[in-house]
């Protein structure tokens, strides 16, 4: 049950507070806490209060100890307020009103998160300095079983809001402290996110203070409300737009919490709205939900969605039929059909690009590690994806981006950990990506983006096929075929020492190089055909038309972002305009820029209209402007310089171009 508006459970801890203040001095509890050491049996204590200790007793708790343990000290504390950076954020507002009420009260205002580790800490700078002697302050593990009977431990032990007062601490040197601590909790699910703890020496006891606590709970309850509220309407949104009632039946759209925010069709789902589903939370990657779907989901249908660069969720699209394991395809990149994995289904016509794919094909045939070179948005993963969908060996396809994160991350991502292995580590421990993929594919992208220290490790795990989670001696074999994308030239890297010689050589047994898109010119036609016609049937708009002038342009265009880019372009078309025809003042600045469509066109070169005047223009324009470098006119072009001849010669525009400047 959520903390949000639960007056009741307030109202009875102020009361059950009070009424122990009644009957209870701090001389009367320190003699039940000593006979309780004693074992002797103390009726002169409230039974909440024996059970506490008792619970503190069972945990090894000494009585003697004089401060809490730290959980997290160095820079290990800002990996912990990363991880609760939203928590934070809800109670920024908080801390930061409430900082003048406590710069004299004696008392300080802290944060924990649901173990207990303090991730903030503010109020009276005496009462602060002061805390620190005892680990209240930032890092410090609070919970019951650590420290003892306390106001933030003894909450997260019931679940309600609690004040611990004086004697009433387990441990002797915590016992002149007062503290008022109220659980946060998670909008619709309840579970408990942190504390809100007031603490201060005993003479800042006051019965208003756990008032106060469970008051300020509430308030980061709502802010967190909020903050989620507006999350899901992104999600939401996401996720409708690339809903296609042509293709799908239905849609489930997961939050970063692993909550259900939104379904829809006719799926038995084990959760309802708001709830959260087993194995997924903040704590796991979200593209490892895959393997926790319940029954009746299909990991095909799972995609996880990243919006401005943060992944903010999942979405699991149900089509209208069942579709083969390596259906789970962007859209991007060139690829004709999305519930297909092979090379069929990638677009291109021109000579590198069917090269490509042949070489794509043997290799596929060959269990072999393959080095997939090319620049950004030529379509690597789609590659590394026919690649695997035409092994036909079935197994997973498990991909991760090496340069996504630090170097501790990544091996924890690659070979996984087991509990306790550092500070952050799951409860349960998890599997890393190479067990994930055993018997199928590892894709890593940015390969050469790996940390130094990190590749005779990987090297390792590549030569033996086994694996150590991270934390643990036992051993793990595993069996994955590695293919390896970058954009870099890693025989350079190789050569100024970032990349490890050895390595290389273990990863680059095959090479596939993706031609850029500039060398593509037969492939640039179909390509913003296929994605005018794809991008508008997905966002359920018309087609838009693209007179010969705007193809020039496109043609003409050296593309740096690749197929990515041009998709791109044309997606901005469809959705920022409702007019047939495209017109030139929609184009990028970029585009017409580099391909020089602004400006003044020289006298001699008139425009009819045609395809071919404006493929005239265009070419002699590239050629003015790379100054008769017919090489630099090429590239502009994406043409090969065969080309550009044959056309300089069947447009008669010799006379313009100056072979000698190459």
């Amino acid at each position: 049950m959520s903390g949000l508006g639960n007056q009741a459970t307030m109202r009875s801890a102020v009361a059950n507070a009070q009424r122990a203040n009644d009957r209870h001095s701090d001389r009367v509890t320190m003699l039940a806490w000593e006979r309780f050491l004693a074992g002797e049996p103390s009726t002169s204590a409230p039974s909440a209060l024996i059970d506490s200790w008792q619970r503190s007793l069972r945990s090894g708790v000494s009585p003697t100890a004089g401060a809490a343990p730290v959980a997290v000290h160095g820079d290990a504390v800002a990996t912990l307020c990363w991880r609760h950076r939203e928590l934070l954020a809800a109670a920024d507002r908080l801390f930061t009103v409430t900082a003048d009420l406590f710069a004299d009260s004696h008392s300080i205002l802290l944060l924990t998160n649901q173990d207990g580790v303090i991730l903030k800490a503010a109020g009276d700078l005496r009462t602060l300095a002061a805390g620190e002697k005892i680990h209240l302050t930032m890092g410090g593990d609070w919970r019951e079983g650590q420290a003892g009977t306390n106001g933030i431990g003894t909450t997260l032990a019931t679940g309600q809001p609690t004040y611990i007062h004086g004697s009433e601490h387990f441990c002797e040197g915590i016992k002149s402290w007062s503290c008022a601590a109220a659980p946060i909790c998670e909008p619709g699910t309840g579970k408990i996110l942190g504390v809100l703890d007031i603490s201060g020496p005993p003479s800042t006891y006051q019965i208003n203070n756990l008032t106060l606590a469970v008051t300020a709970a509430r308030q980061i309850e709502m802010v967190l409300a909020e903050q989620a509220a507006r999350e899901h309407m992104r999600l939401l949104a996401f996720c409708l737009q690339r809903l296609s009632s042509s293709d799908a039946t239905g849609m489930i759209a997961i939050d970063r919490a692993g909550r259900l925010v939104h379904t829809t069709g006719r799926v038995p789902l084990p959760v309802s709205i708001g709830e959260r589903f087993p194995g997924m939370d903040e704590s796991s990657a979200v593209e490892d939900w895959a393997q926790h779907l319940p029954k009746g989901l299909h990991t095909d249908w799972f995609n996880p969605v990243v919006v401005d660069g943060n992944t903010i969720g999942a979405m699991l699209v149900v089509p209208v039929r069942s579709r083969p394991i390596n259906a789970r395809i962007a859209e991007r990149c060139g690829e004709a059909d999305p519930q297909r994995s092979c090379f069929a289904q990638i677009q291109g016509q021109s000579a590198a690009m069917l090269a490509a794919v042949n070489r794509g094909r043997q290799l596929a045939r060959r269990r072999v590690p393959v080095l997939i070179e090319g620049e950004t948005g030529v379509g690597k993963e789609l590659f590394a994806r026919a690649i695997h969908g035409e092994e036909g060996g079935g197994g997973p396809f498990v991909a991760y981006n090496c340069g996504a994160a630090s170097k501790e991350l990544i091996a924890s991502e690659l070979f996984g950990h087991v509990r306790g292995a550092f500070t952050g580590a799951t409860t349960e421990g998890r599997p890393g990506r190479f067990e994930l993929a055993h018997g199928g594919t590892l894709c890593l992208d940015e390969i050469g983006e790996m940390p130094l220290e990190l590749q005779p490790v990987l090297l390792r795990a590549l030569e033996e096929g086994v694996i150590y989670r991270l934390g643990d001696t036992q051993p793990r074999r595993v069996d994955v075929r590695l293919l390896a994308m970058t954009n870099r030239n890693l025989r350079e890297e190789v050569d100024s020492g970032h990349f490890r010689r050895d390595l290389y050589y273990r990863i680059s047994v095959t090479r596939i190089r993706i031609p850029p898109l500039r060398e593509r010119d037969i492939d640039i036609d179909l390509l913003v055909e296929f994605f005018n016609r794809r991008l508008a049937q997905r966002h359920a708009v018309p087609e838009r038309r693209l007179s010969a002038e705007i193809m020039a342009v496109l043609r003409a265009y050296s593309w740096p972002g690749n197929v990515r880019e041009m998709r791109n372009v044309i997606e901005n078309l469809l959705l920022t305009s409702s007019e047939e025809v495209v017109t030139l003042d929609e184009l990028p600045a970029e585009l017409l820029d580099e391909t020089g469509t602004v400006g003044v066109a020289s006298p001699v070169l008139e425009q009819s209209g045609s395809l071919e005047e404006t493929e005239r223009l265009a070419i002699a324009r590239a050629v003015q402007g790379a100054h008769g470098n017919l090489a630099q006119a090429a590239r502009s072009l994406g043409v090969s310089r065969s080309t550009l001849y044959r056309k300089l010669d069947l447009y008669q525009l010799d006379a313009i171009a100056k072979p000698t400047g190459e």
